[in-house]
């Protein structure tokens, strides 16, 4: 017996300027809750203490939180040299101290080895699991668990402002699964001091930028009702711009919607150049709307994630 969803039917992105103060998870249940919406989920985790582009799928659009993860990320940090936090940030308590506050000549001759691929050993404080158990769960019980380095893209990492002697503003742009908190304390590390995030916020996720960012006030604005709060959403597509789009008549979209493989042959003159022939990936396009992301390859289009059904 299938069990009645509650909420609107909602397809598409809102684009929320978190606040500080409130997860990532709570951010979403309360647009979820305004917008009276079946489904939602997010593309990116934000810590509580950050602000800035936390993009919220609903519906179908959760199906694309995958790839939008995936985009690069843009974040402006602040470290404060002098104190180390169990946290990494501002809102874990101080476990050790230096009386060494680093030049930006010092700075800026530690950032090259924090660029590019790096291996990074996670804040003890995270979401990872460990033995089936969270390291934040880990770390409040007082047992921080020892997690191992991982693979870690940082594109840039450039120092940008020195407010004064005890803090330094910064520049990040990084792919997916960077932590902040981890960037600022190994920085600290290599210029012989200590230090934690006390600012930090996000200004970019993939497509999304903060030109598309509504505000939770105005998410949670009594004056708005859950129709006209939509007006704020994004359609499902705008997650997938910098994927090549690919467009079926209606036969091969019914066939590709069902887990049919589409030859090549049948699509010439159809196929955008920026599309890798073997391997690349495309987002399907029938009748003006996202049907699914299908991979080229071996002379076939293959379905790899269908989005919305052809009707």
């Amino acid at each position: 017996m299938n069990r009645q969803k509650h909420g609107r039917k909602l397809d598409g992105w809102l684009i929320l300027d978190k606040p500080a103060g409130i997860t990532s998870t709570q951010a979403v249940n309360k647009v979820k809750r305004a917008l009276d919406a079946q489904k939602a989920g997010h593309g990116g985790t934000l810590d509580p203490l950050a602000t800035g582009l936390l993009p919220i799928a609903l519906g179908a659009a959760t199906k694309t939180v995958p790839y939008v993860m995936d985009g690069t990320k843009l974040y402006h940090f602040t470290i404060r040299f002098g104190e180390a936090r169990d946290t990494d940030d501002a809102e874990g308590a101080v476990c050790a101290t230096s009386d060494i506050r680093p030049t930006d000549a010092q700075i800026r001759a530690a950032l090259p080895a924090l660029t590019g691929a790096i291996m990074q050993i996670p804040p003890a404080f995270s979401a990872i699991k460990v033995e089936g158990e969270r390291a934040y769960d880990l770390a409040r019980a007082g047992a921080p668990p020892d997690l191992p380095p991982r693979p870690a893209q940082v594109d840039r990492f450039v120092l940008i402002g020195r407010p004064d002697a005890d803090t330094a503003q910064f520049e990040v742009e990084s792919g997916k699964g960077v932590y902040m908190r981890a960037l600022a304390r190994d920085l600290a590390q290599a210029c012989g001091s200590v230090g934690h995030i006390v600012v930090l916020r996000r200004l970019r996720v993939g497509p999304f930028d903060e030109s598309m960012a509504v505000s939770m006030d105005s998410v949670l604005n009594p004056a708005h009702t859950p129709e006209n709060l939509a007006e704020f959403m994004l359609p499902i597509e705008t997650a997938l711009d910098d994927i090549p789009a690919l467009a079926l008549n209606g036969a091969q979209a019914q066939a590709l919607g069902q887990g049919q493989a589409i030859s090549l042959v049948d699509l010439m003159g159809r196929i955008p150049e920026a599309a890798n022939p073997e391997g690349g990936l495309v987002r399907v396009l029938a009748a003006g709307r996202v049907l699914a992301l299908a991979r080229l390859g071996d002379g076939w289009l293959k379905p790899e994630r269908l989005i919305q059904h052809f009707s």
